[in-house]
Parts: structure tokens; sequence; C-alpha cells
């Protein structure tokens, strides 16, 4: 499994969320915290709020927010949304060849993709950074969050 950027930027884009809970934020806003395009977020955000993740309001002050607490939205949650599959093989969700029941590769897989699906679902948006409000956490790890996931520090 690897993901696009659909997957990356979404994640992003919910955690960004996540940092200003309770309160509509502006698409733009998130562009320029992140480094996206408008029009890219547009889109993930269509996607997101159709899964039911986010929901706008409308009007100047409007913007997105989380449907649910950051501790309720699960990462495989968002990745599911964004990416389809989450499958590192196709024959682990959709079995096709003549002997799935003899495949010596199927097992294996079937473990790995288990322990990933665990992962994805037992971790929330709650667990990015370093799980505090944004204003509660070191410059250093707001400044991470960034699509570059470069630690700056102020001088």
């Amino acid at each position: 499994m690897k993901l696009t950027t659909r997957g990356q930027y979404g994640l992003l884009a919910m955690y960004d969320l996540a940092q200003h809970e309770g309160a509509p934020v502006s698409i733009k806003s998130i562009s320029n915290r992140q480094g996206i395009s408008d029009a890219y977020l547009e889109q993930l955000m269509a996607s997101l709020k159709k899964a039911g993740l986010v929901r706008s309001t409308r009007g100047a002050q409007g913007g997105y927010q989380l449907s649910r607490s950051p501790r309720e939205i699960s990462i495989g949650e968002i990745l599911l949304t964004l990416e389809g599959s989450l499958s590192i093989v196709n024959c682990v969700e959709h079995p096709r060849c003549n002997t799935p029941n003899c495949c010596p590769s199927l097992p294996l897989f079937t473990r790995i993709q288990d322990s990933i699906d665990k992962a994805l679902s037992g971790m929330t948006l709650a667990d990015m950074g370093d799980g505090r409000p944004a204003k509660e956490q070191s410059e250093e790890t707001k400044y991470a969050t960034k699509r570059n996931c470069a630690v700056v520090k102020k001088d």
C-alpha cells in the first residue's frame, strides 16, 4: 500500500481541522498553512463531506469543521474515504487466482493486511502530532505538521 497525495494531503487537512476544533476553517487558511492548492483541497473536502467526516458552513465566517471529535475519527476511516482500497495486494481483498486455497503467499499477505487495518483503525486524528491542541503544542511540533515535515526551529 502506497498512499497517494489524496491520502497524504487529506490527513494534513483533517489534522488542521482537528487543531481548530469547534470553529469553521476556510480552505484558504488550510491551504496557506499546509501548502496544498485550494482546488485540490476542495476536491478532498467534498469526498470527506460526502463520507460524513466533515461538515461545511456557508458565509463569510464559514468553512469546514470535523463532524465528530478528533478522538472519534480513525486514520483508517479517512484513508479509506480518500484512497478507496487500502489493500497491500489485490488478492487479499479480491482473490482472483485459480488456487486461492493453496497459495503460499496469501496467509502472509492476509496477516500483514490485518496488522495494517488494526493499526489504522486504532489511531485517530487525536493521535497525530503530539496529541495536544495547536495552542498547547511546541513551535517545533506546529511547524513539523507542514507538508514538508521538516522541523523548523524559530530563532
